[in-house]
C-alpha cells in the first residue's frame, strides 16, 4: 500500500470497462435507485471485472492491467456494511499493485472513495491471473479458480443496438448496458455462488481521484 501520508492525495485516472454479475433475478435496481431500493433477493452477492485501457496513479502506469472483485452486501447498497475481496493482475508491478489496492479499497479517494465508507470487512487482496476477454459483444472474466464469468447484452427490439440505461448518477458511470450472465461462478473465501442467467451490467468507466 502506498505511504499513509500520500493516501488520498495522489492524482489517479482509470479508463476502460467494467462488467458485473449479481444475484438479482432481473436488472439490478441499484442502478436507478442508487442503492435506495433493495436488490431483488433483498441482499446482493456479486463479482466484477475491470479492464484498464489507460490508467495512472501518480507516476505509476496502470494501463493494460485487469482487476477482479467480489462484493457482498447485506441489504440496501447505500447503507454499507459491505464485504469485499480484490484480485490484482499478477502482471502488475509492486507499485501498480499497491496503487490498485489503494484505488479499489477507496483509500485513494475519488470515484471509488465511497468504498472506504461502505466496506466494513475487506476479505483480502491477492495477486492472481485476471483475464478479461472480449469476443464480439461477449465479455469474459477468468480469475484463477475464484471467478469464472461470461456476460452478454440483453437483446432489444433492434438486435444491433444494446439496451442502455443512460444519464444515471450511478457511481460506476452514467450509461449502463443491460446484460445477463451466461456464466457466473465464484469459488472463493468460503463463497460458492452460481449466477448463470442472472442480472449483469456493462459500463464504460472514466474514473479519477482524489478530488472527484
Amino acid at each position: 500500500m502506498p505511504n499513509d501520508m500520500t493516501l488520498g492525495t495522489v492524482p489517479w485516472t482509470i479508463r476502460g470497462e467494467l462488467i458485473l454479475n449479481c444475484n438479482c433475478t432481473v436488472f439490478c435496481p441499484c442502478v436507478v435507485s442508487l442503492g435506495k431500493h433493495p436488490p431483488t433477493e433483498d441482499y446482493c452477492q456479486a463479482w466484477a471485472g475491470v479492464r484498464i485501457d489507460e490508467g495512472q496513479y501518480g507516476d505509476v502506469d496502470l494501463s493494460g492491467l485487469n482487476v477482479g472483485l467480489i462484493l457482498e452486501i447485506p441489504g440496501l447498497m447505500a447503507r454499507g456494511n459491505w464485504k469485499a475481496a480484490a484480485y490484482i493482475d499478477e502482471r502488475a508491478s509492486d507499485a501498480a499493485y499497491d496503487a490498485l489496492l489503494a484505488i479499489f479499497s477507496g483509500a485513494a479517494k475519488g470515484t471509488t472513495g465511497l468504498f472506504s465508507m461502505l466496506i466494513s470487512e475487506f476479505l483480502g487482496a491477492e495477486r492472481a491471473p485476471v483475464l478479461f476477454e472480449t469476443e464480439g459483444k461477449t465479455r469474459r472474466l477468468m480469475v484463477g479458480k475464484a471467478i469464472k464469468g461470461e456476460v452478454v447484452p440483453v437483446s432489444g427490439a433492434d438486435p444491433d443496438s444494446d439496451i442502455v440505461v443512460r444519464n444515471t448518477h450511478y457511481w460506476m458511470g452514467p450509461d449502463i448496458t443491460v446484460a445477463t450472465a451466461n456464466q457466473g461462478r465464484v469459488r472463493a473465501h468460503g463463497r460458492v455462488w452460481d449466477f448463470d442467467g442472472r442480472s449483469a451490467e456493462i459500463c464504460q468507466i472514466d474514473w479519477a481521484g482524489p478530488g472527484r
